[in-house]
């Protein structure tokens, strides 16, 4: 590890020692995050976007001045790429590492504190040394029971997702225990992939992905093929699976308070149609998908004369039924799985 003996002393040695030995990482390269690796990782992976990264970390100013230092706290730091969480340099920093690698960052003022630097810390427009130890990083939880963890590959366009309806144009590339099983460009609306033999887990995570995102996702058996498996895939019951998704185009459907009532009406006779079906077949939680969207554009209308009134009442009514029928199937399946 780094010691107070390793540390240029003044500015000048400090920026000569990255521009001689230093890789720039930034994406514009512009020589904003310079990097020298001190230890190598351990498996030659590195962190994606959206991945939950731990690190510990010294910080410096040129002059060798520590400002801030995790292991003082005796206490890793954790925080989420990509999301503005951490200063520029770190989101950066951290996607060129290894998991077990130590470097140091010379990070322009742009890319740290900028033009403010930081009260009784830092000068204004300061550019600092980050010492890096990349201690572990996992993927995205997208479920509250872990049933689904997305890692993004490629970052898609804009800030639009696909809702549930909407149509999506995807590339699906499916693996079990190292096996490719599905490989296929599939058109499919959000909530009801199940049509296309496509798992629910790759339905649900659309609602994270953007135009052009290709992303991992690592699927329990819950939201993949269950205690059925997939025989034609020849996939037996209760595996893991992994999908990599390429999200090329999707149309968003209306949202509820896009629709009147008369369309709402129509479309939930749909959805119950649909809902009733995936029951049948077993596939309460797409069922529920279902009944849930009734209930969403329903539950606040008030109808225009009894007979509207009453279409409102039986909708509602029956989606609440028919959830905690759904529920009821849910729990005893995982019940009798646990």
């Amino acid at each position: 590890m780094t010691t107070d003996q390793d540390l240029p002393m003044d500015c000048q040695s400090a920026t000569a020692i990255f521009a001689a030995k230093g890789i720039d990482v930034t994406p514009s390269k512009d020589q904003g995050v310079i990097k020298i690796v001190k230890r190598q990782g351990v498996d030659g992976e590195q962190p994606m976007l959206r991945d939950r990264v731990t690190v510990h970390y010294t910080g410096r100013l040129l002059n060798g001045k520590k400002f801030d230092c995790s292991r003082d706290r005796k206490q890793p730091f954790t925080f989420s790429v990509g999301k503005g969480q951490v200063l520029k340099a770190w989101d950066i920093g951290v996607l060129s590492m290894q998991r077990g690698e130590v470097s140091m960052f010379l990070c322009k003022p742009e890319y740290a504190y900028g033009s403010n630097g930081n009260p009784n810390k830092i000068p204004p427009e300061s550019s600092v040394v980050f010492e890096m130890e990349l201690l572990k990083f996992e993927g995205e939880v997208l479920t509250s029971d872990g049933g689904i963890i997305r890692r993004i590959k490629v970052k898609g366009d804009g800030f639009a997702n696909p809702n549930d309806g909407a149509m999506v144009d995807v590339h699906l590339e499916g693996t079990c225990d190292g096996r490719l099983f599905d490989c296929r460009d599939v058109t499919f609306i959000v909530g009801e992939a199940e049509d296309k033999g496509v798992p629910l887990g790759v339905d649900r995570a659309m609602d994270n992905m953007q135009k052009g995102e290709c992303s991992i996702l690592y699927i329990k058996p819950k939201y993949a093929f269950g205690s059925e498996g997939k025989p034609e895939y020849k996939i037996g019951p209760d595996k893991d699976v992994i999908y990599e998704v390429t999200l090329k185009d999707f149309k968003r459907a209306k949202e509820f308070w896009e629709m009147d009532l008369k369309e709402k009406l129509e479309l939930a006779a749909g959805l119950k149609h649909k809902g009733n079906q995936y029951f049948k077949a077993g596939r309460h939680y797409q069922a529920v998908i279902q009944y849930q969207r009734i209930i969403t554009w329903l539950e606040m209308e008030c109808g225009i004369g009894k007979e509207q009134q009453k279409k409102i009442r039986d909708f509602i009514l029956t989606s609440h039924l028919n959830l905690a029928l759904c529920f009821l199937r849910l729990k005893g399946v995982l019940t009798s799985s646990g």
